[in-house]
């Protein structure tokens, strides 16, 4: 039966990230042609910016939740306002800080004025984004993953949906009306999906007699999790953070034109890396499923089945890997003409994508750790892959060799830290 809970759950989140992709890639496609070069150039520069908000945003809150209500310690519930309460505390002081920081970073750091509003425009949609991915995380931790799927899946037609009908109006007054309206329409969506997700919610739930306000043991039990768990991914989206601001003051310094790096950067983020990272769903659904799953044994005691169960995974993520990395290799210039109308990326496409096999392990071999409490580990070696991606980064950028200094250090970070990630996880089953 447990077994059974296991796969339906993985199940679930196949069908549901199949679908999300796919009108993902719609999505995609559809603003891509819409907004141009220009303002795909735009959105990605300040990308590396959102993602690091939005990775501080839940501070990996939501992992918290999942494995806290899988291991069934408090009122799950309790586990659940508690979160909420910590979260919208730490939306707020985002947004005051963005507030008077977004002109600061955009002059002076990404060498970009026209980025200040965009990113200003992403902060408002940090709360949003956060009480989704929380409530994401107390489903995951029932291990009920229908309403995870439904609203994701409602969640890409609505913006599928506002694309389509309200971007090209935008366009029509400018490329950064429409740039805008592409960012700000995120708060729609997930407004969809938080609705979505209290449809699910128990219906014998008392909120009069609910405490919203923080229980400290629980507050602790919660941040003794995410804070190790969100240290690492905040590392991660550093060095991102970082990504553009030491391509572009490097590549100036090397001789090369604002407009090509911004050009060739929105070109590696939006076509290549996008392509590559295609089949992602399959692992984010079996890391999602995969994590509860092995708390819940790792608290028994059972590591027969903890193995068992990373074991499936790995082999999984391994097969998945080779099978797309393989496929997008081979088929390059036609997947991206077909999809953004263009072949542009296909070079970077053809050095990373043999490498990109072992990129789909780390999802899983993440979770695991995580699972096991190691979750400060998965944070030290965040944090060595970042400190190693930025310095070959910054060397190879002075060697003339344009993009391909990012193409190498990419390549570079995803040996190390999937190798680091395999030797630590194997340790702690010996």
């Amino acid at each position: 039966m447990k077994k059974n809970l296991f796969l339906k759950s993985t199940f679930i989140l196949l069908i549901s990230g199949f679908l999300t992709k796919a009108i993902g890639f719609i999505i995609r496609i559809s603003y891509t042609r819409i907004i141009g070069p220009y303002g795909i150039s735009l959105y990605t520069i300040a990308s590396p910016t959102y993602s690091l908000l939005l990775t501080i945003a839940p501070l990996s809150i939501p992992i918290a939740i999942s494995k806290l209500v899988a291991e069934n310690k408090g009122r799950s519930i309790r586990i659940l306002t508690n979160a909420a309460f910590i979260i919208i505390t730490i939306n707020f002081i985002l947004i005051i800080l963005m507030l008077f920081m977004h002109d600061f970073i955009a002059t002076n750091l990404l060498k970009e004025p026209k980025a200040g509003i965009i990113l200003l425009a992403m902060a408002l949609t940090l709360p949003f984004v956060s009480i989704s991915s929380v409530l994401k995380g107390y489903f995951a931790g029932k291990q009920n993953l229908v309403p995870h799927a439904t609203s994701n899946v409602i969640e890409q037609i609505i913006r599928l949906i506002i694309i389509v009908i309200f971007l090209p109006l935008l366009m029509k007054k400018s490329v950064m009306h429409a740039v805008l309206g592409l960012v700000l329409l995120t708060i729609v969506s997930e407004i969809c999906s938080i609705i979505v997700f209290f449809f699910f919610l128990p219906k014998k739930i008392n909120f009069k007699n609910t405490k919203i306000s923080p229980n400290m043991e629980i507050t602790h039990s919660i941040l003794d999790i995410s804070l190790p768990t969100v240290s690492g991914r905040i590392i991660g989206n550093i060095g991102y953070f970082f990504e553009p601001i030491i391509l572009t003051n490097l590549l100036l310094y090397s001789g090369y034109s604002n407009n090509y790096i911004l050009t060739e950067y929105g070109i590696y983020n939006a076509y290549s890396l996008s392509l590559l990272t295609m089949p992602s769903f399959f692992i984010s659904a079996i890391s999602t499923s995969l994590l509860p799953e092995l708390s819940k044994y790792n608290a028994k005691g059972n590591k027969e089945k903890v193995i068992k169960r990373i074991k499936q995974g790995l082999l999984f993520a391994f097969l998945t890997g080779l099978i797309f990395s393989s496929l997008i290799f081979i088929f390059r210039d036609n997947l991206l003409f077909t999809l953004y109308g263009s072949t542009s990326g296909s070079n970077y496409i053809k050095i990373l994508a043999p490498f990109f096999v072992l990129f789909y392990l780390e999802g899983v071999l993440t979770a695991s750790l995580q699972a096991l409490g190691l979750a400060k580990k998965t944070m030290q070696i965040s944090l060595y892959g970042v400190i190693i991606k930025l310095i070959i980064l910054s060397l190879f950028s002075l060697c003339h060799i344009g993009l391909y200094s990012l193409v190498i250090s990419e390549i570079i970070n995803i040996l190390f830290v999937v190798f680091l990630n395999f030797y630590y996880l194997k340790k702690a089953l010996n």
